[in-house]
């Protein structure tokens, strides 16, 4: 028998909602397509008619003429419940539904979810053939919500790995995906007590550990590129510019330029144990807005040679070789605390106002 499948499911807005599924789906389509269902951008179909009921009757006889399997989902369209959690969420987020009519599809979602919890396994074990994301533009965060497979209730939310941080499955700095209740006042508190605060701290860790890696590389062939630095001709440009090559531009462009502005400016020296690292770190800050300005002077089209570039590089590497380590003993201890659970009574909305990124 063909593995196609139609899931029907009741949406707040449009009624009767319906998607296709299996590695047989196109077969699905076509029954729906023939039924008269209007399939949209998100790839839900819905009845074309003000007659729903007739028009599923007839979904079913189709159906079975393509061997198609029907059945009616005992939840709430995954759309609703996206938007129903998102609307009660601090910040302001959108929601779109992923629909995975094949079942490979849902492999592409493996290397990019942040998770090494139970999303995360049953993407790679079990059918999910529809989820949706919800996304705070503001902060760049993205999440995955999915109803949890071998349950009759509750879903599963994890994070996507932010920009710049991509392919982060199984990173062990990762926050673990969480379950959830189908209230979505109950939901959105786990999210916004849990959740959330274990990914600002996921990410806070990942970016230090990005910073201190590409540190600890560069390092390796500091010798080299110090003695190269030595050598000045008559032009203030070192002799062998192109000694830094493009691990120079890896380590300001994607290490430094990327991830060190927000770790900057939660960094707190005077309340830290070393209150005089505050001059060390303003040094650091004018390195980034200096290799900053020269990356935007070349977006811009200002003509930059290679040689020149790398240049005018060099004492921004310098600065952050030479403070690097107090950069990083700064990073780690400002890292965002878990904020501790609201009571019952307090209304979700108020987090609004308390959230810190």
């Amino acid at each position: 028998m063909a593995d196609a499948q139609i899931i029907l499911a009741y949406a707040r807005e449009s009624g009767i909602v319906a998607i296709a599924h299996g590695e047989e789906h196109e077969l699905a389509r076509t029954a729906l397509a023939e039924t008269g269902f209007r399939r949209n951008d998100e790839g839900v179909y819905h009845p074309a008619v003000d007659d729903p009921e007739t028009m599923v009757a007839e979904l079913v006889t189709c159906a079975k003429r393509h061997h198609v399997n029907v059945h009616t989902s005992g939840r709430r369209f995954i759309g609703d419940a996206a938007r129903d959690l998102a609307s009660q969420l601090p910040g302001q987020w959108s929601t779109s539904v992923q629909i995975f009519s094949h079942p490979s599809w849902q492999e592409d979602l493996v290397p990019w979810i942040w998770d090494s919890g139970e999303l995360g396994r049953a993407i790679q074990s079990e059918r999910i053939p529809y989820a949706a994301t919800l996304r705070d533009a503001a902060h760049g965060t993205t999440l995955l919500f999915a109803e949890r497979p071998g349950h009759e209730v509750g879903y599963l939310v994890a994070a996507f790995a932010p920009e710049g941080l991509e392919e982060g499955y199984a990173d062990p700095h990762g926050p673990r995906s969480i379950v959830v209740p189908p209230f979505s006042g109950r939901a959105a508190r786990a999210v916004a007590d849990r959740f959330l605060p274990a990914y600002e701290q996921a990410v806070h860790a990942r970016r230090t550990a990005v910073i201190a890696a590409a540190l600890e590389s560069i390092r390796a062939d500091y010798g080299g590129w110090q003695a190269v630095a030595s050598g000045r001709t008559s032009d203030a440009t070192p002799l062998s510019a192109a000694a830094l090559g493009a691990a120079s531009e890896e380590f300001l462009d994607n290490s430094v330029v990327d991830h060190a502005p927000p770790l900057l400016v939660r960094c707190r020296p005077a309340s830290s144990p070393w209150p005089a690292d505050a001059e060390t770190l303003s040094r650091l800050a004018d390195a980034v807005i200096a290799a900053e300005d020269l990356g935007v002077e070349m977006t811009l089209g200002g003509f930059v040679t290679p040689r020149e570039r790398r240049a005018r590089a060099w004492p921004a590497i310098e600065t952050w070789l030479a403070d690097g380590e107090t950069f990083l003993r700064q990073a780690r201890v400002s890292a965002p605390h878990r904020r501790p659970a609201l009571p019952i009574s307090a209304p979700i909305r108020s987090l609004a106002a308390g959230r810190s990124r």
